[in-house]
């Protein structure tokens, strides 16, 4: 877990801290303890000697709060101790948390961005980024309060009606800055009561970090930064990773297929490198509007913006044998390549749009620069290859994508898909552009 403490950065795990207390013998116990496997310490004590801090450093309840979420037993007296939760404003219903979301926050934080509808809207739906997507999805998820760091009104409720504005916050000067950060604290701490001990998790830049964090701090809260010092890549991976399915059930894997705020942009999923997409999986493609006009020309048939097509990479094959594709060579390789002959998404879309631009046959060049500027993509890495083929069979029959040829009815739109394909994606056919002024 990796927290802020005396305004000094730490990571620490239970075992650091049983590790850094071999040789030691526990002091008076005055107040507050914490079982370390089977035996009490002071709390501070064991704060200080895990982090090297002295005890007159911090409070006893910031330690209490840490210990407590890494697992520790904390207690008083002879009776074990319950950790506060924060006040809130509605209650909201709490789920059991897959293992790596354990040792969550309290209160979670999430940064504006500068991309922003044009007209006001709900806070949580006035950035329009992809990145910002992946922090309000990962937000809510963790069924813990959260709200929006607005570089223009500070402190905001998702719910809370915003107009667009103008104001970033690595833009302004220092002075904003430290009292931008002031001001949050003053508004969280209005909003839902002490944060004294509260743990807050922050998804923002360094910026809005660096200037919210002191004043947390200064009321008692300790705040995390779980992607402090990544690259824009590792951190759109890092939320990719927490977002993925360890269920196995087509229910589960069709919900998060279908959830737009996971969909991500080429860009942003290619800037990920791979990071935990080198593994099976399903996937589903979505299109704008622009592109679906595009689709619906050259079809004949309307096709709405939103999910066209799913697949799975890594299913184990009929014989038995492991597959060693993975969601990033399919996506990365085979469907954003350059050769549609690889790839049934390619050839599909490739056929389309050369029946609605007029062309003799797939200009694979034109087809990418297409793809990038209008498809998005979700990718639910899935552990199980053996179940694959049987979850993407059930979950075709359930979504329906209109783009998809196997594993679904057979309809007049899928039977024009059928001919244009066959029309247009012979190899031995030269793609013509049409003139461009």
């Amino acid at each position: 877990m990796r927290f802020t403490l005396a305004r000094q950065q730490f990571e620490l795990t239970a075992d650091d801290v049983r590790d850094r207390l071999v040789g030691c013998q526990p002091d008076s116990i005055h107040q507050y303890w914490v079982d370390v496997d089977g035996v009490r310490w002071p709390v501070k004590q064991v704060m200080a000697v895990a982090t090297g801090l002295s005890k007159g450093d911090f409070q006893s309840q910031n330690c209490r709060r840490l210990l407590a979420k890494l697992g520790f037993t904390i207690g008083k007296g002879g009776s074990p101790l319950s950790v506060p939760a924060p006040k809130r404003q509605a209650e909201r219903c709490r789920r059991q948390l897959p293992p790596w979301e354990s040792q969550t926050a309290d209160v979670v934080l999430v940064g504006c961005v500068k991309s922003k509808r044009s007209q006001g809207a709900l806070a949580k739906d006035l950035y329009t980024s992809d990145y910002f997507a992946k922090m309000r999805a990962y937000a809510e998820r963790m069924g813990r309060p959260w709200f929006i760091l607005s570089a223009e009104h500070g402190l905001v409720t998702p719910e809370e009606w915003l107009e667009p504005y103008d104001c970033y916050l690595p833009d302004m000067s220092v002075e904003y800055r430290r009292s931008w950060g002031q001001r949050v604290a003053a508004q969280l701490s209005q909003t839902i009561g002490s944060l004294g001990g509260l743990v807050i998790d922050i998804h923002a830049g360094s910026t809005y970090v660096d200037s919210a964090e002191p004043a947390l701090v200064a009321l008692g809260a300790v705040v995390i930064d779980d992607r402090k010092g990544l690259s824009f890549g590792r951190r759109l991976s890092w939320y990719l990773q927490r977002g993925q399915t360890t269920e196995v059930s087509v229910g589960a894997v069709a919900e998060q297929l279908k959830d737009s705020l996971r969909a991500w942009s080429l860009p942003a999923f290619l800037a990920t490198n791979g990071d935990g997409l080198r593994s099976a999986g399903m996937y589903s493609w979505w299109v704008d509007e622009m592109g679906a006009d595009d689709l619906s020309r050259g079809l004949g048939h309307h096709i709405p913006a939103g999910l066209v097509y799913a697949g799975l990479a890594g299913a184990t094959r009929s014989g038995g044998a492991a597959s060693s594709n993975t969601l990033w060579g399919r996506i990365a390789t085979m469907h954003l390549g350059t050769r549609h002959e690889f790839s049934t998404l390619r050839r599909t879309l490739g056929s389309i749009l050369a029946e609605t631009h007029g062309l003799v046959a797939i200009d694979e060049a034109e087809l990418s620069r297409w793809m990038h500027a209008h498809l998005k993509v979700v990718a639910i890495p899935v552990a199980d290859g053996d179940t694959l083929d049987q979850i993407e069979t059930e979950l075709l029959v359930a979504l329906d994508p209109p783009l998809n040829l196997a594993k679904v009815a057979k309809t007049p739109l899928r039977a024009r898909i059928s001919a244009l394909r066959k029309q247009y994606s012979s190899t031995d056919r030269i793609a013509e552009a049409p003139a461009r002024e």
